[in-house]
């Protein structure tokens, strides 16, 4: 491992909270808060609020994890050096699959939005659009992190500026309702399980800091670099998803019913409150239109780029074939990861569609944190940049909520982890003989 070649280091501070940021603010906050309002009511605003002290917890134990051990990977690595092989691959098998499909949900999502825009409601043409954004978005992935980091500025900038202004435009809506669209607060006849099946879904929304772990290897200064751009990440980004949260449900009852009846993966839950909240500003809805489609691009682009770390961490440690693990003469893309992960991605367009199951990424995601949260709890004292009950707090929540998905899904999770322990079997038996 010592002598295999490393990324060039060239992400600062700023560079990296902007890289957590447009990993979290796409399919989280232009679809999960419509689906977690439609399903919690009003109390989706404690669902957003605990999800984002629960995913704290998860992005401080990363930090320190990534701080101590900055290497391409994430979790996969972590769980590797502090706790075992077993534990390590499953932390980046389950991160493969999970976010391959949530790479080819926002590319479908992508061109869901874009085609909308032009009323065209066309299946073949949703396909080819999406097909073109992977392929885009794979090149510019193999043009190296500098470009990459520059495409993400712009995109998040974009997504920024039109989330901002659906804030500011609910402000009267919140100040004047008087809190007449609060009532009833916890809704149906579970409200309990309800707030918990949000508060799950609502945890995935937040776990895109974890691309700043994920991609330790290339920062600056990792120690100083990763703690501080994923502390950013997260204080911005739990303002930034209350606020919406808050003018999503001051929007009104009727609002919420019509978020639990619409397509969420054809019409962004924003757009959808711009038009029947009355928020008084037509260029509204317009402005979140094109804030959802530069937020999918940004998932996207920082998909690949995650996934394509993790694929390169596991060629190096011959969980994958080694060939996978070569870089590009100037030390700053490993090419066969990114065009592997761009072809699966690929894959998955043409025979997947727009309503792949937030919930499974719920419960792999939650399976995987809980284990950077248990490999935290293994950190030396001296490399400890946080107390410890955080991990124990972090481990407790994700164990805790990944059940509170639905029975259907976490089954098939179990499945794909024992699927993979055969493959990690094979595969070094394999090497081995």
């Amino acid at each position: 491992m010592a002598s295999t070649p490393q990324l060039r280091r060239e992400i600062g501070v700023f560079g990296a909270t902007l890289m957590g940021n447009g990993s979290i603010l796409g399919t989280g906050v232009f679809v999960s808060i419509g689906i977690a309002a439609s399903i919690a009511g009003p109390s989706v605003i404690i669902a957003v609020a605990v999800a984002g002290v629960v995913a704290t917890c998860n992005a401080f134990n990363s930090a320190q994890l990534a701080a101590n051990h900055p290497v391409s990977g994430g979790t996969y690595e972590y769980g590797y050096k502090y706790l075992n092989n077993w534990l390590g691959f499953i932390a980046g098998w389950m991160f493969l699959f999970a976010k391959s499909a949530s790479a080819a949900t926002a590319a479908l999502g992508f061109a869901g939005y874009f085609l909308n825009a032009f009323g065209v409601n066309n299946n073949t043409w949703l396909v080819l659009t999406a097909l073109t954004a992977v392929v885009v978005l794979t090149i510019v992935v193999l043009s190296g992190i500098r470009r990459s980091n520059v495409t993400n500025i712009i995109i998040v900038s974009i997504t920024l500026f039109s989330l901002v202004l659906f804030i500011l435009a609910g402000v009267p809506q919140v100040v004047f309702s008087e809190g007449k669209n609060l009532m009833p607060f916890f809704p149906g006849d579970k409200p309990i399980a309800s707030l918990l099946q949000a508060t799950a879904l609502m945890f995935v929304a937040y776990t895109g800091y974890g691309r700043i772990a994920t991609l330790g290897e290339e920062v600056k200064e990792p120690r100083r670099t990763i703690p501080r751009a994923i502390a950013l990440t997260m204080i911005f980004t739990c303002v930034l998803y209350i606020s919406t949260a808050i003018v999503s449900v001051f929007a009104g009852q009727e609002v919420i019913q019509k978020l639990s009846q619409a397509d969420v993966s054809l019409v962004a839950p924003l757009e959808v409150i711009a038009k029947v909240g009355g928020l008084g500003i037509p260029v509204i809805p317009k402005l979140i239109a094109i804030g959802a489609i530069t937020a999918m691009l940004g998932v996207l682009l920082n998909l690949i780029l995650g996934l394509s770390r993790v694929l390169l961490a596991m060629g190096r440690r011959r969980d994958v074939p080694k060939v996978v693990a070569r870089l590009d003469s100037g030390q700053t893309t490993p090419y066969i990861a990114v065009v592997i992960v761009g072809v699966a991605i690929a894959c998955l367009v043409l025979i997947g569609d727009v309503k792949t199951t937030w919930s499974f990424s719920a419960f792999n995601v939650l399976i995987y944190y809980a284990i950077t949260n248990f490999a935290a709890l293994h950190l030396s004292p001296e490399e400890r940049l946080y107390p410890k009950w955080l991990g124990w707090l972090g481990l407790a929540s994700c164990l805790f909520l990944a059940f509170w998905v639905e029975k259907q899904i976490w089954l098939v999770g179990l499945g794909l982890i024992l699927i993979g322990l055969i493959w990690h079997s094979l595969i070094h038996r394999f090497i081995t003989d």
